[in-house]
């Protein structure tokens, strides 16, 4: 049953005041929701029910509390633990627990990431960074042959892990701020695994790829450039095998129910004893058995020294609003907050979002930024940079001043700065407010999908294959992305660089939008467009996450704009300014949470492009 709003208004997020409103046309929602647009006038929002939880695979309007995320079941378990009379800490870790059961291919135990939240009680922005690091016996060469290139299938299996960090990381944020007992917020997991969940189709086209079960639904990836690590699968290890094929042999298909024994219990051990067993007791023994059998070098000392941080976040103001963002080994907050810096000079809202100069300039603020990232972060306990005054340097205030008319090629910004390394995409985000107005964003990741493709046998989990976030090859770098500076080289204990971008708003001392995504080095680009959807152009919530993005990361010299029918006049202003481009893709996958500043409506916009992500809340 469905209800039709022929015409309303929508107040805006915009620097023109946040009364201004303008037309919209028709749209449908599910009765029990809330309208995608911010309503004003006379008609009433549609309102969620104030008291049981609504699940909605489209943008949705909660008047207490919302959760979006990747996928139905976990957006389910995060806006029932804030039912429960938990906090958005309590949800958020709730959620991601449960993703990694229902999303294997990002959701994890096995990985790492980065959590930014909101706390009202206290004013205050805090960060956690659960980044992976390397293990004691890693070296700078390591992946390395005799004649000093790439071993083949150097990012598949255990030697591709990084230490783990998820466990520590969420244990960290929910002792300092969680509301509910522990054992509650990681039990609807352990349900989850337990008695299993009905597998999606884009679930089961992803596991029967892995699997190499032909179901007729999905071809097997090719890589040109790495076809080795690309063709990787995780048929290629039996543990990894028995942990996610039917127990009938048959390809996947939607519906069919997926139970994961061994990450339950692995999970019931985590709720009983905390992150100590991933680290120090049965679980770390499970993983130590499995790098000596099957040639990893994680040790039992690597997991019992591995630490979560608390880390201050990144700061900047943009229009009149605060953004925070995560602070190195994120390199999310830097280099957003320098895009900014350098476009807030502009008027971008007078020649509209889509326009050759927006484009232009965005593109070239892009440029300017990446190539800083890419010359100067890394993890900030082996690098002395000053972070606090990068943003307000005199190098970042130049490179603003010299954003001109034409495109600048990147070969003249590099000088003698370098190339930064590709990032795997498969990573994944979840937004959370609840409805004291505490906020999280938190990006988590296994790097490339389903990481090293290894399960470590009998805990059900896979592991990361991070360690290619480092820059492998020392002193080797070229346009094709491989690169050898220092600050991100690999050593024992050293978290490598990352793109992952969880971003809060606020304005007035409240949470305005929640926001991030996937996409590996395309992270920060995609939650910059969403910001200026909303701040510069006043697009609506569901409007500034579905409307296309653009790309630029300095190298390779080339734009890219997402894939849709872009005018021939806008490309060919581009072109003629001196833009090299390609059209075409998908770029992100940023669920957003945004604030109505009137009605504290919250609007939770899961991200239409790969059609899986849920909203949920009340």
């Amino acid at each position: 049953m469905t209800t039709t709003i022929t015409k309303t208004t929508q107040r805006r997020i915009g620097p023109h005041g946040e009364g201004h409103s303008r037309g919209m046309g028709c749209r449908r929602v599910g009765v029990g929701l809330a309208l995608v647009a911010w309503l004003v006038g006379s008609t009433p929002p549609v309102r969620a029910q104030e008291t049981a939880v609504v699940v909605s695979a489209s943008a949705a309007v909660f008047q207490r509390e919302a959760v979006v995320c990747n996928d139905e079941p976990s957006a389910r378990v995060g806006a029932t633990i804030l039912a429960q009379g938990g906090n958005a800490i309590d949800a958020a870790v709730a959620t991601a627990l449960a993703l990694a059961v229902t999303h294997p291919a990002a959701g994890n135990l096995g990985g790492g990431g980065f959590l930014v939240a909101f706390l009202p009680e206290r004013g205050q922005v805090v960060a956690y960074d659960f980044r992976e690091t390397a293990p004691a016996a890693s070296t700078p060469t390591m992946y390395l042959d005799e004649q000093g290139r790439l071993r083949p299938r150097h990012r598949v299996g255990p030697r591709a892990a990084g230490v783990p960090g998820t466990p520590r990381g969420l244990e960290l944020a929910h002792r300092h701020h969680g509301q509910l007992p522990w054992a509650q917020v990681v039990a609807p997991a352990i349900a989850l695994a337990r008695d299993g969940f009905p597998v999606t189709k884009v679930l089961a086209d992803s596991l029967n790829a892995q699997l190499q079960l032909r179901s007729g639904t999905q071809p097997l990836e090719v890589d040109d450039e790495n076809p080795g690590d690309a063709q990787a699968r995780m048929a290629d290890f039996p543990s990894s095998t028995a942990a996610f094929a039917k127990p009938d042999g048959t390809p996947w298909r939607a519906g069919d129910l997926l139970k994961q024994p061994d990450l339950a219990s692995t999970l019931q051990r985590l709720a009983d004893r905390g992150a100590d067993d991933f680290y120090r007791g049965q679980t770390a023994h499970l993983i130590v058995e499995a790098m000596a059998r099957d040639g990893g070098i994680i040790t039992l000392k690597d997991l019992e020294s591995y630490q979560a941080k608390s880390r201050p976040p990144i700061r900047f103001t943009y229009r009149g609003y605060e953004i925070y963002g995560m602070s190195p080994p994120s390199s999310g907050g830097l280099t957003m907050g320098m895009m900014f810096r350098m476009l807030e000079r502009f008027d971008l809202a007078a020649d509209g979002p889509e326009s050759p100069q927006t484009l232009h300039r965005v593109t070239e603020a892009m440029k300017r930024a990446y190539m800083i990232r890419a010359r100067d972060l890394g993890d900030p306990d082996f690098n002395n940079r000053d972070w606090e005054t990068l943003l307000e340097s005199k190098e970042v205030e130049r490179l603003a001043a010299s954003i001109g008319p034409r495109a600048t090629p990147s070969r003249d910004l590099a000088g003698d700065a370098w190339i930064i390394a590709p990032e795997g995409t498969d990573t994944t985000h979840l937004s959370v407010i609840d409805a004291q107005g505490a906020a999280v964003a938190l990006t988590y990741t296994l790097e490339e999908s389903y990481g090293s493709k290894y399960v470590v046998p009998g805990a059900g989990f896979l592991l990361n294959n991070e360690m290619g976030d480092f820059n492998l090859i020392p002193g080797l770098t070229d346009e094709r992305g491989h690169i050898g500076t220092t600050p991100n080289l690999i050593a024992p204990g050293k978290r490598m660089l990352s793109s992952m971008s969880p971003t809060l708003v606020l304005r007035e001392g409240r949470v305005r939008v929640v926001t991030g995504s996937p996409g590996g080095r395309t992270i920060p680009n995609t939650t910059l467009w969403v910001l200026l959807r909303l701040i510069d152009f006043n697009a609506s919530p569901a409007e500034a996450v579905a409307a296309p993005r653009t790309h630029h990361a300095w190298f390779p010299d080339l734009l890219s704009l997402e894939g849709r029918e872009w005018p021939k006049a806008t490309l060919d202003t581009l072109v003629s300014q001196g833009h090299r481009l390609q059209v075409g893709g998908v770029q992100g996958d940023a669920h957003t949470i945004v604030v109505d500043p009137v009605t504290a409506a919250r609007h939770g916009v899961p991200d239409p492009r790969r059609g899986i992500a849920h909203a949920a809340g009340r």
